[in-house]
């Protein structure tokens, strides 16, 4: 596949979103495969690979690293991007893949240093010894200075689009297309699917606060069923005392808005303050007057 690509000139370049989208890629995969692994220790004694950490992560980027940057020139995240690694120090134009060399000290790089700095943090960091606070020191300064190297590197890249990282720019290592490209065919049917349900939540959740949804639903129960031939005697008020038109339990503490119907102190006052046009489930009358129910009907309910 190396000596199909031809000459270097004819290799389309990669855009720039192509590369950083491998990087992301790359750390997904790193993050997917350790919550892969710790999950087969939950079983064990908690804090178990604690001590070995940064060299179980080596070990696995290591593994990482021997099927993917030495067996394909190619990480997983270029790999599914169409992308891999060509050796830029190659005075020929054809595609030349890249040295052994270069693929021992990318494994230094990337995870030696990481290592390094993990475990290197770990040794010193509750030592007091004034020779390992130099060291530490040191370390820090070093580290930091690599990171600034980085990120001019990446001010760098965002110029010129090549070298993403500060590792392919002192390597001499350039990602390039496996072949070239074709037009991508794009559809728009699902994004115009998701730009119309968000601009119809984003209406429904503007919209909801607006309606009382307690009335709306007061006012069709009262539709559904009709009350009729009602009348504000207290004979009348004694037969619906029974249970509570709004808990449907008997009534704690009853009592009336003006209907015929009882209802609980705690449910109607609750509702009543929630909804000040509130109005009875049962036939729609409006709240007149909060009063409780007169002890004798109370009486004569209980005894009936």
């Amino acid at each position: 596949m190396a000596s199909s690509l031809g000459n270097e000139k004819s290799v389309n370049p990669v855009l720039r979103i192509s590369q950083l989208d491998a990087l992301e890629l790359n750390k997904a995969l790193e993050q997917l495969v350790w919550s892969q692994f710790t999950s087969c220790f939950h079983g064990f004694k908690p804090g178990l690979l604690a001590h070995f950490e940064p060299e179980v992560k080596a070990f696995l980027c290591l593994i990482l690293w021997k099927f993917t940057v030495y067996s394909k020139n190619a990480t997983v995240g270029q790999a599914i991007l169409n992308i891999q690694y060509k050796n830029n120090l190659s005075q020929t134009e054809k595609y030349q893949p890249l040295s052994k060399h270069q693929k021992l000290w990318y494994l230094i790089f990337t995870v030696g240093g990481r290592w390094l700095e993990e475990r290197c943090y770990d040794l010193f960091s509750n030592r007091q010894q004034q020779s390992f606070c130099k060291i530490k020191s040191y370390i820090g300064f070093g580290s930091g200075l690599l990171k600034l190297c980085g990120l001019v590197n990446f001010l760098i890249f965002l110029r010129k689009g090549t070298f993403a990282t500060l590792t392919e720019r002192i390597l001499g290592i350039r990602s390039v297309f496996c072949k070239p490209q074709n037009v991508r065919q794009i559809g728009f049917e699902y994004m115009n699917r998701e730009l119309l349900w968000h601009g119809f939540a984003e209406f429904l959740i503007y919209l909801l606060p607006l309606i009382n949804v307690q009335k709306l639903k007061l006012k069709i129960s009262s539709w559904c069923l009709p009350v009729a031939g009602l009348s504000n005697s207290e004979n009348t008020l004694a037969a619906h005392c029974r249970e509570c038109s709004l808990c449907g339990e008997w009534p704690t503490m009853p009592h009336t808005i003006g209907c015929p119907h009882v209802f609980c102190y705690y449910c109607i006052k609750s509702n009543f303050l929630f909804d000040i046009y509130f109005t009875c489930p049962k036939c729609g009358s409006e709240v007149h007057s909060l009063q409780p129910l007169k002890y004798k009907i109370e009486m004569t309910e209980m005894h009936g």
